[in-house]
This record gives C-alpha cells, sequence and structure tokens, in this order.
C-alpha cells in the first residue's frame, strides 16, 4: 500500500496463496486504479519460476517477506524442515534470481528473533540474513540488505489477536516466561521503516529498526 502511494511504473505481487493475492489486488484496483499491477501466483522455492519472473518483469527493488514466522509450530519436526526450505532456501533462490536479473535493491524482512537465536524460526531468519550478507559480497550489481525489528501488531503470526482474545474470554494471557519483554510497532510503522532502509541501506547490512522503550 505504502509503495503504491509512490507511484511506481509498476507493481509486482509475488504470492504463494491465491486468497491473499485476490485480496489486496482487489483493494489496490480500487484504491489505487491507475497503477498497472502484475499479479502473481509464485513459491520462493521454485527457482525456475523465480527467473522466469524475474526476466519479464524486471523489477528494480525487491522487498522479500515470505516466511513461516509461527515459532512454537516450527519447532515441530516435520516442520522445522520446512521453515529451514522456506525461509532460507526460498530467501536464497529469490536473492539469486533478483542477482542474475541485476535488480538495483533486494530487502528481506527480517526478526529480532534472528538475534542469538534460540528457536527454529529464529535460526531460520539469522541463515537468511547471512544469505543476504553473502549475496552482498559476490554480486556488486545488487544491493543486498535485510530490516531487522520486533513484533508487528496484527501482522500474520502475531501474538496481539491471540492476547486479545485471550482478554475477551477473562484471561489468563499466557507468556512464555515470567520475564518476557515484547516490543511492538504497527504494520503502517513497519512498513515505512523498510521502506526508509530500502532507501539508506548500504549492501550487505542488517538494519535494526529502534522498537523504543
Amino acid at each position: 500500500r505504502q509503495v503504491a502511494r509512490f507511484a511506481p511504473a509498476k507493481l509486482v505481487l509475488y504470492e504463494l496463496s491465491e486468497f491473499n493475492l485476490y485480496s489486496i489486488e482487489q483493494e489496490l484496483g480500487e484504491s489505487f486504479p491507475t497503477l498497472p499491477l502484475a499479479r502473481l501466483i509464485g513459491d520462493v522455492k521454485d527457482l525456475e519460476h523465480l527467473h522466469a519472473t524475474f526476466a519479464a518483469q524486471r523489477p528494480q527493488v525487491v522487498f522479500h517477506a515470505a516466511a513461516y514466522k509461527h515459532v512454537p509450530l516450527m519447532e515441530e519436526d516435520h516442520n522445522a524442515w520446512q521453515c529451514l526450505r522456506n525461509n532460507v532456501l526460498g530467501t536464497y533462490h529469490a536473492a539469486l534470481a533478483a542477482a542474475e536479473a541485476k535488480v538495483e535493491r533486494f530487502v528481506l524482512i527480517s526478526t529480532d528473533k534472528a538475534v542469538n537465536p534460540t528457536n527454529v524460526m529464529g535460526a531460520t531468519k539469522r541463515a537468511a540474513e547471512m544469505v543476504i550478507s553473502a549475496m552482498a559480497a559476490e554480486h556488486a550489481a545488487t544491493k543486498f540488505m535485510a530490516v531487522r525489528f520486533g513484533n508487528v501488531l496484527g501482522s500474520s503470526g502475531s501474538v496481539i489477536p491471540k492476547f486479545k482474545e485471550q482478554i475477551a474470554k477473562g484471561g489468563p494471557v499466557t507468556v512464555t516466561h515470567p520475564d518476557i519483554i515484547r516490543y511492538f510497532m504497527t504494520i503502517p510503522e513497519a512498513a515505512r521503516l523498510v521502506l526508509q532502509a530500502a532507501a539508506i541501506g548500504q549492501s550487505g547490512q542488517v538494519l535494526v529498526l529502534d522498537m523504543g522503550e
């Protein structure tokens, strides 16, 4: 939505979920009727399709947000492997396709859970950051960067809907540890900071967004 406000020549929506792709293209079609949209069903694990997409669309900037993010679900054995494939291999495929198409900037959306990771999801996102650093060293024509921040209110996988549901039932509100500290920002704040990072970031950087007090 925020990219659309800057009136790009074209906005390419690349999405695994048919319903989510339909929903966002319907909304953007109404809000920005003159904005050219490419609406593509795709999977970041499919390198051949990524190559074909980049060759056809020739994007200047790529925002890579495809990831499994639910911490407890990804701890289970059969899910951990899929998390690794999607979050790490998918990032490598998307970054490689971008580099070979000489995309100007590639931005990975990362997480605070990549810091000294203690779970599968965080470890895969840290590995994805390392992929970005390696790609930056190997492909000078594309600026690769990662943006790392905490919980985003109302985002996919956010804990807030669970908290709201528990509060509505009169509690209790479950936390993973008595001393847990959580930092939150809104979706518009997070998206703005991602766009700013894309504009100012240097290749190979992991930008850490200030979550406040």
